[in-house]
């Protein structure tokens, strides 16, 4: 088996619902995504996934949809007025948490046909949550 992983940095903000401790307030990090794809044959150039690819495809998502971007749960109370003020806002179903973040890129990555098996978030130089099916 053949493994490869690829890094890729965003800015977004979010809050956490339901949860007692600082991060229920607005606050952003600059985390890093950390795409890890599997293979059991390489292709014809001896790879698993050219490392410009996963790059360009993620990355440009990324830019348009989640970087220096508000990540709410749409059952937030802050959301129609964050809308309303013109505030760049991404709806989540559930919790913005690093958990479901990870699942997020995870499940863009996976429809975009790449052999994706985990994705890690790492929200700080020290916190990191993973999500793999």
């Amino acid at each position: 088996m053949y493994k490869v992983k690829k890094t890729v940095s965003f800015c977004y903000g979010h809050r956490l619902l339901n949860y007692q401790g600082k991060c229920r307030h607005l606050h952003g990090h600059n985390a890093d995504a950390v795409i890890t794809l599997e293979s059991e044959a390489l292709d014809e150039r001896g790879m698993v996934v050219d490392f410009t690819d996963i790059k360009e495809v993620v990355k440009e998502w990324l830019d348009k949809e989640l970087d220096h971007t508000l990540l709410l749960c749409r059952d937030d109370p802050l959301l129609s007025l964050l809308e309303e003020a013109g505030e760049r806002v991404f709806v989540m179903d559930a919790n913005p948490t690093a958990e479901n973040i990870a699942r997020l890129i995870f499940e863009f990555v996976a429809r975009q046909g790449f052999p994706v098996v985990e994705v890690s978030l790492w929200e700080t130089g020290t916190s990191c949550a993973s999500y793999r099916p």
